[in-house]
């Protein structure tokens, strides 16, 4: 758990900015930037940041001034991106399923698009004959902490399998493309490197079915403990990436091919906690329920794949003692359970509660779910001032889009 506040700075942030609240840690966010830029010292390495993992324009700022690239999943994500200075080469498109509309958008914003099916591929050469393309391939592996995470293998929907190699081949000289990079994506929260390094063997097996490719993208994936597991061990990865990438480009025609990775949830993931309040304490056929201000408006991740994330009371009123709660929001479903059968510090209401590594698919997945508005979020700076980045949403913010008199 990354406790990088005090309990009265806990107390005090809640009472200046309003209960729930986000917060982020600047100083951990350069310390994962840092991590994975200086992952591969001896090659060409691009680190990709999956902006989708957390949107805030602030934190972007952070890991752009750490030399890290980022990538687009939608026009709005490309827009913010390039309001915090990010140039087209800086971006990749990464789209899966999108109009044609929507392609042409970005095709005029010179960023560099990869496709995942030979239908897309075929729209974009229909729609950008000649132009330059990266195409995901699903080398048939896939990892991760859900089955709705895990985005390899053989029941996903990302990817060219790779026996339709040929089909790529046909429509990029059909349309006189310019093939410039493939990748792929196993999934999401890998703490063993080993499913990552065998999909790394696939893609790079595929790379040599295509001369003189400039990027091969190994995708992300990159997983934190949320749960007292070992960390991922980067050293190691290191180790082991490198010998298979050298070994790679003794054969390969171009020497001098850039790689990738698309990290997300490593950089931020740590980096945010969520500081709620304890609004009520009740016992139901033999259950004690902890109910506070984090429903899954808040933090979606617990109902949508069963997450576990560390949850810790912060007592008003000091004492020892302990109890077992089943924590559980304000919305009104069955499912909006924060965490179940945990022993925490007896709390009561006015208590506080922490939810740990919340920084990565927390907000940028609140909703306003029966209307609760979303948080605000707070930066703790590096000489540890506290920033609002995102003001809380409000009632006339949420009626403003509304049409009628």
């Amino acid at each position: 758990m990354n406790d990088f506040l005090e309990k009265e700075e806990c107390f005090n942030l809640l009472k200046k900015y309003g209960s729930p609240l986000y917060v982020y840690d600047e100083d951990t966010i350069r310390k994962r930037c840092k991590e994975l830029v200086n992952l591969l010292p001896n090659k060409k390495l691009i680190v990709d940041y999956s902006f989708k993992a957390n949107n805030n324009i602030e934190l972007l700022k952070i890991i752009k001034s750490e030399g890290v690239h980022v990538d687009a999943m939608s026009p709005f994500e490309l827009a913010f991106e390039k309001k915090v200075g990010y140039k087209s080469n800086e971006i990749m498109y990464v789209c899966n399923n999108i109009s044609s509309s929507e392609m042409k958008e970005i095709i005029k914003e010179n960023v560099l698009i990869s496709v995942d099916s030979i239908s897309q591929l075929e729209t974009y050469g229909s729609l950008n004959p000649g132009g330059d393309i990266i195409v995901r391939f699903n080398p048939g592996v896939g990892s991760g902490h859900h089955e709705k995470v895990i985005t390899g293998g053989k029941k996903t929907k990302f990817g060219v399998q790779r026996e339709f190699i040929e089909d790529v081949k046909k429509i990029i000289e059909k349309y006189k493309l310019n093939l410039v990079g493939i990748n792929q994506h196993i999934g999401s929260l890998f703490l063993n490197y080993n499913d990552f390094l065998e999909g790394v063997k696939n893609i790079l097996e595929i790379a040599h079915e295509f001369n003189g490719l400039k990027i091969i993208d190994l995708g992300g994936g990159f997983g934190v403990p949320y749960h007292n597991e070992e960390r991922l061990n980067l050293k190691k990865l290191s180790i082991e990436l490198d010998k298979m990438i050298s070994n790679f480009l003794e054969s390969y025609d171009n020497k001098d091919v850039t790689f990738y990775i698309e990290p997300g949830r490593y950089i931020v993931a740590e980096a945010g906690i969520i500081i709620g309040s304890v609004t009520s304490i009740k016992e139901n056929y033999n259950t004690n329920y902890l109910g506070c201000d984090i429903g899954f408006n808040t933090l979606m991740r617990p109902i949508l794949y069963d997450s576990y994330h560390e949850i810790k009371v912060l007592q008003k009123e000091e004492n020892d003692l302990k109890e077992t709660y089943t924590v559980v929001g304000n919305i009104c479903e069955s499912g909006d359970i924060l965490g179940s059968d945990r022993l925490l510090s007896k709390s009561c209401v006015d208590d506080a509660i922490i939810v740990y590594n919340a920084g990565a698919y927390g907000y940028s997945m609140a909703s306003n779910y029966n209307l609760r508005c979303r948080p605000a979020e707070v930066l703790i700076t590096s000489d540890h001032k506290d920033i609002l980045i995102r003001k809380r949403d409000t009632l006339e913010g949420m009626l403003s889009n509304f049409i009628g008199e």
